[in-house]
Order: C-alpha cells, then structure tokens, then sequence
C-alpha cells in the first residue's frame, strides 16, 4: 500500500512563518524576505514528507494566512472596498484578513469562523453581486513547479467546490447558487492548467459533505461535480473527505468518476460500515484515513490493522492516509527536551504520523505483523499501564447528583438582586479579560519559568502591571474591570498549569488562525486542583479600586476542547472532572470577596457534533452541564459571566441560555452581529454583550462605528440587558490600538446611554 497526507502544518517548527509575517507588518522585513521564509518552510515540509516515504505529498496546503481566503484570491473573489484601497496584492490579502486603517482607508476584515469542529479559523469569502468569478491566480501551479524544481512530485491541494460554496457568504441579493456556473468553470480550469503541467492526482478538499445534507445538497453537489469531472482529462481527481462519514451522500460519490475517495476512519463513526454493506468501485482508489490528523497519541497498530483487513476484503486499492491534515497537531517530538521519554512513546506529532504511515505500510505488506518489531513494540505499549487513576476524583464524579448541576433561585430572580446589588448605569462597559501581552510581560514570565528571577520578583512586576492596568481602566471610565492577566500565557494553559492531570510542552505550537498559534496542553491522568489559581491576583486587583474586578476563569468546556484529550475514559467523565476543579476556584473567589466572576466557555460549541443527531446524546448532554456545575454553589447576588467566540451560536442558542449564566459576552463584531437576532428570536433571558468591535484586527474603531453599532443591537436587545464590550480578550493587541479602542468604546457608550434616558 502507498501511503498520503491530507495537509501538513505550516507555520514552522519554532513559529517561523508567525514571526516572518509579523516582521512585514511591522516594516521590519521585505515582501521579497517573506517570501523567502515561505519558500524555505515549503521546502522543509516537502523534504521532511518525502524522507518518511510519503507516496502523495500535498502541496498548495500552504497559507500565509488561511486556504478559505487563498482560494477566494484565485478566483478574483475580492469585495470592492478592498480593491478601492488600492493596495498591492499581497496588501489587499492581508487587508481581508486583519482589516486595514491607514492613508488609503478603513476597512474591517472578512468574518472570522471556525473550521467545521477545529479550533482553526477561516476567514470567510464575501461574494458580491457584480463579482466575476474566473480564475486570475497562479498560487496552486506556482507552488506545483516550486515543489518539482526540487525534485518532489506533489498531489496539488485545493478546497472543494461543494464546500467552498457552502462556506462562502453573499453580501448582495443574488444567492450563491447563482455563482455556481461560475465556479464549475473556474475548477475545470484548474484541473485542465493541472493536466498541462503533468500533475498526476489533485485532491479537491470536501469536509462539508460530512455534514447533514438535504436532497437539494446532494443534488448541488452532484450537479458540480458532473460538470467540473467532464474536464479532467488525463489527471486524477481525489474527493477527499474528513472529520465524519459521508452517509449521505456516499453512492452518489462512489457514482460520479472521481479517481480516487478519502474516508475517515477515525471521525467517521460510519465510514467502515459504509463500504462493508455498499461496497468500494474497483476502478478508484480508496485513500484511507487511519492515521489520527487531530489528536497526539500514537496510533494503536493493532486496531488499525483491524480495519484496513476489513477494507482489504472489498478488493480496492487501498492508500493509507492521515484522517485530515496534519495541520492541528505540533510539528515533533523532536523539540521537546523536557518531556521524558516515558511520556513521548505515548505521543506522535505531525512528522511522528509520517513514520507512524511508514510502519504500517510496511506492516501490512507482511504476512506475519507479529514477527516485525515495530507492531510487537507498539502492542507492548498498548498493553502497559500508563497510569494509576485518582480514585477521589472518580469518586466526586460518581457522587455527583441532580441537584449539583442546578442554581437557586431562579434566573429572574438573581437578575433583580444582581441589579439592586451592583447599581451599574445602563450599558455598563467592560472588557472580556486579557490587556496587552506586551514584550516586558512575556519576558517576566520567561526570566521566572528559566531562573532568572525570583517569585517574589516576578510577583512584584504582575503586581505593578495590575496596578497599571486597573488605574488605566478607571481612567478611561470602563465599568467593570479586570485584572489584566499578565500572569497568564494562555487562558488554557496557565489553568492546565495549576492543575493536576496535564502534561505540557516547550515547542508544541498549532495554528488558530494567520500569526497566532497556541499550545494545547494534554491531558495525561485524572484532573484536580491541589491549590487556589487565581486568587491572589484577583483579590489584589479588586483592593485597588471601589469599582468590581471581574475573577477571570477559563470553563471546563472550553480547557477540554483546547488541550489533547484522553482517549481512555470519556469526553464527558473528563469535562465533570474538570469542572470540579474550576468549581472549588469560583467558591475561593466568592469566598474573598469577588462578586463578579467570569468563566469563559470560548470554545463551546468547537466540538458540536457536525450532525444534529448527535449534538445532545455526543455533547450537549454533558457540555452544558459541566458549565452549570462550575457555577451552581455561588450565592444569588454573585454574578456570573461567560465569553464565547467565532462560531455559529444560533442554532444552539436555547441551549447557551439553559448555561444559566448571568452575563453572556459574545464575538459578534466580525460576523455582522448576526447573532443579535437569534437572541431576540428565542426569548433569550440571559444579559449579553455582542462585541462592537473585532480585536483581531489593528485597526481603531471610531466611536460612531461604535454607535452604530450599539443602535443596530438596541433593536432586538433591550437595554437593560445590555453590555457594551470587545469582542475577545485583548492579548494579542498592543497598548497603541487598545488604549484608544476603548476610549472611544466607552464614549460611544456614554452618548447612546444619555439619547435613550
């Protein structure tokens, strides 16, 4: 069997391309220097795949920022406020998707949205009605040739048809179904300047096809595909697929002459009974994914090998492929000096996956798997004990009943005594946590991690920068403050660090979206909390001023979804876990003191079943209740907070309300506050905070931006429910753009809140 790569990661082991990119908006490097960085990470990507033996290498799998806004360039898919900037075009790429103010204009940046069930994000591509769909880029081909100049022969990469389509937004009248003609062209072409350059396969990416689908879906997609599969040519057409089955739609897939088929065998609870009871085509390729592209452990041979016998018996050629891309785990085990080696055997990052194929490949070329030393190994290691359970924290989670899961009183009630409790003016300002992490706070926290300086040393410098922070915070007129977090380095991580239960790493970076990369931790043993996390700084914070500081947590949804999970005990047990341990820190901080607590639940709905059969008996049965566990202990007048982000909340928005919390925060800046209706919709009884203004971006809302804003919102919220905040937390910013961004948040407040008295 041969063996493929859906993608690979792409911004380096050590975050080069993150910080290339942020030399050249800085005007520190050249387009010509960046340019460079890229073309060396390709080439170490490409290398790095073909050493490993990877028969299919991917190419065009590369971004500078994201591959949704790449293929939307390709296809002259370019709103025309950004074309009146007058930018060139690297400029105009980068204005989509981090916005633009300077002497040419003020534009925001397209809408900002999680991929499928990922913490990745993609920017989303805004069609317009007089938009002329054709294909004027050269990316694909470019980097095709680049890769062959180096003597590497590459399986160009491009995002599906169906799915791009399914993804992209209109900002006009006419409905993407209008564009379709358009884009059956454009693909066609792409496979005919393919076929001329001599590529042997191109992969067309298909993830929304694991997704519910109507009749009219599958009749779109066959439709597309009839047209765009009439131009291949000589050239070998992939539909590959990934995070789910293709129940739907599979005989319609297996009908139409793609080459080749890419299943899920990890995601797709389905896949292997779809081609047991329907069998595969003999005349295509089935490339199977059997290789987690997703999770951190190794892969358990024994089971793989389960199912590609399994596979075997429908007589198709068979590749071995990675489940998705490689892009959402690290690059090596190579960087991590710390980790011992006990830890690293359970573990296998993006170019480990790439052995991990290299041995099965050999494995299931032999008669005998047992007999070769690399399947005895990985049995052995399957079969050991990897750790010894807490029994006290299992028995916690066993104990739990009804009761724990449910605040008293009632949400109407604690609204009333929260409003006499805390007597904030109507629209009260705050901010969702996090200020500036600027380069005098990040090097603190490295000089204490390395030795450098002492805790009290390190103390000390936290301490003046929440003093700084809160001084800075009631000078602008904000209403309700935070602390700042210049302890934290992530809102996952800095938790995972106080906890029991984690394992960390040095280099282990992901992508979440252009620059910005983090580093989940993993989960290893059961989870406690041997000590307070936050209260101290919190408690400090809040005997700065008379105004309330916010305690700042990170819920038990989002550290699960945002670390490496366990794959011995279940997502459930682990999230109840979980929120035992941020359940005993919201009651130290009641217990000080602290009548504002907010616990951020950013990434609730990430790992919401793709499929609405499965979103309550896979997830929502248990993810919202762990939420409810973390806050049901506090007394009524204590409120309550959460912050969620760059997802689509509005089918699921009854059940964010049935989260019980006080105070919902909200992303919705980017996403043209789409959400506000659905609020109004569902009767939602929870107090919001749309975000007026995206911190993803540089650029300084002014505060008739804001106004606007605020009155938009004003007409499917009533005031008295309404919060007046950003978006997200404020890390990433720096103090020049969130100094004046606030002041101007906190102005616009002021005059909406004086026109409505």
């Amino acid at each position: 069997m041969k063996t493929a790569v859906i993608g690979y990661p792409r911004v380096g082991t050590l975050r080069e391309l993150k910080f290339a990119t942020e030399k050249y908006f800085e005007g520190v490097i050249t387009r010509a220097e960046l340019q460079e960085a890229a073309a060396r990470l390709r080439k170490t990507h490409w290398q790095t795949q073909k050493e490993n033996g990877i028969d299919f290498i991917p190419s065009n799998d590369f971004s500078f920022y994201d591959n949704m806004l790449d293929t939307a360039v390709l296809f002259n898919i370019v709103p025309q406020r950004y074309r009146e900037l007058g930018l060139d075009s690297l400029d105009e790429y980068f204005a989509m998707a981090r916005g633009y103010q300077g002497a040419r204009g003020d534009v925001k940046a397209l809408a900002l949205k999680k991929w499928f069930n990922t913490n990745y994000h993609y920017i989303v591509p805004e069609i317009e009605d007089d938009t002329e769909i054709s294909l004027v880029g050269t990316k694909p081909f470019d980097e095709f040739i680049e890769a062959k100049n180096l003597g590497i022969d590459t399986k160009p990469v491009i995002i599906g048809a169906f799915t791009f389509l399914k993804l992209a937004r209109t900002a006009g009248n006419k409905p993407l179904d209008d564009f379709a003609a358009d884009i059956i062209k454009t693909y066609a072409k792409i496979l005919n300047n393919f076929n001329l350059l001599g590529a042997e396969w191109v992969q067309f990416d298909e993830p929304a096809l694991v997704m519910d689908l109507t009749a009219d879906d599958i009749g779109f997609f066959n439709k597309i595909y009839s047209e765009i599969l009439a131009a291949k040519s000589n050239i070998r057409v992939l539909l590959q697929t990934y995070f789910g089955d293709i129940r739907d739609c599979y005989q319609e897939a297996v009908s139409l002459p793609f080459d080749g088929i890419g299943l899920d065998f990890i995601e797709g609870k389905k896949s292997l009974e779809l081609v047991k009871r329907s069998g595969f085509p003999a005349d295509k390729t089935l490339f199977a994914g059997v290789v987690n592209g997703k999770n951190i452990w190794r892969n358990n041979y024994r089971l793989t090998l389960d199912i590609i016998n399994e596979l075997k018996k429908t007589g198709a050629a068979i590749v071995l492929n990675t489940s998705c891309s490689l892009l959402y785990v690290p690059y090596t085990l190579k960087n991590e000096a710390a980790l011992s080696d006990g830890f690293k055997k359970h573990f296998a990052f993006a170019e480990e996956k790439l052995a991990e194929l290299a041995e099965l490949k050999m494995i299931t070329a032999c008669d005998n798997p047992a007999g070769i030393l690399e399947f005895s190994q990985n049995t052995r290691l399957f079969q050991s004990c990897r750790l010894s359970p807490n029994e006290s924290v299992r028995a916690a989670v066993a104990a739990l009943s009804r009761e724990d899961f449910i605040r008293r009183p009632a949400f109407e009630e604690r609204e009333k005594l929260q409003k006499a409790e805390f007597n904030l003016p109507l629209l009260p300002t705050t901010t969702i946590g996090s200020f500036p992490q600027t380069a005098e706070v990040k090097t603190n926290r490295s000089n204490y991690k390395n030795g450098r300086i002492t805790l009290e040393e390190y103390t000390r410098f936290n301490k003046e920068k929440i003093a700084e922070c809160v001084a800075l915070q009631e000078k602008i007129g904000l209403d309700v403050l935070v602390h700042g977090e210049f302890e934290r380095n992530d809102m996952v991580e800095y938790f995972g660090e106080n906890l029991e239960g984690f394992l960390f790493t040095e280099k282990a970076w992901v992508q979440s979206y252009g620059a910005r990369c983090v580093k989940p931790p993993i989960i290893w043993g059961d989870i406690s909390r041997p000590r307070p996390i936050t209260v101290d700084y919190i408690v400090y914070a809040q005997s700065l001023t008379g105004k309330c500081v916010k305690g700042m947590l990170t819920g038990p949804v989002t550290i699960l979804n945002w670390s490496f999970p366990r794959e011995d005990i279940s997502l459930r047990e682990c999230a109840f876990q979980i929120a035992l341990a941020i359940r005993a820190e919201v009651l130290d901080l009641e217990a000080n003191g602290i009548r504002i607590i907010q616990i951020d639940e950013a990434a609730l709905r990430e790992k919401l079943p793709l499929r609405k059969s499965d979103w309550y008996s896979e997830y929502l049965d248990w993810a919202i209740p762990a939420f409810r566990l973390v806050h049901s202990g506090v007394k009524p007048q204590t409120q309550i907070h959460t912050h969620m982000c760059y997802s689509e909340f509005g089918d699921i928005i009854r059940e964010i309300d049935e989260m019980d919390a006080d105070v919902i925060t909200f992303e919705a800046s980017r996403s043209d506050l789409a959400i506000i209706s659905a609020l109004k919709d569902c009767g939602f009884k929870t107090e919001v905070g749309p975000g007026v203004y995206d911190i993803h971006s540089p650029r300084i809302p002014t505060v008739d931006e804001i106004k606007a804003e605020l009155y938009k919102i004003l007409q499917n919220i009533p005031r008295e429910k309404l919060w007046v905040n950003p978006d997200c937390g404020l890390k990433t910013r720096g103090n020049a753009e969130t100094v004046p961004s606030l002041e101007n948040l906190v102005a616009a407040a002021r005059e909406v809140r004086e026109a409505l008295r």
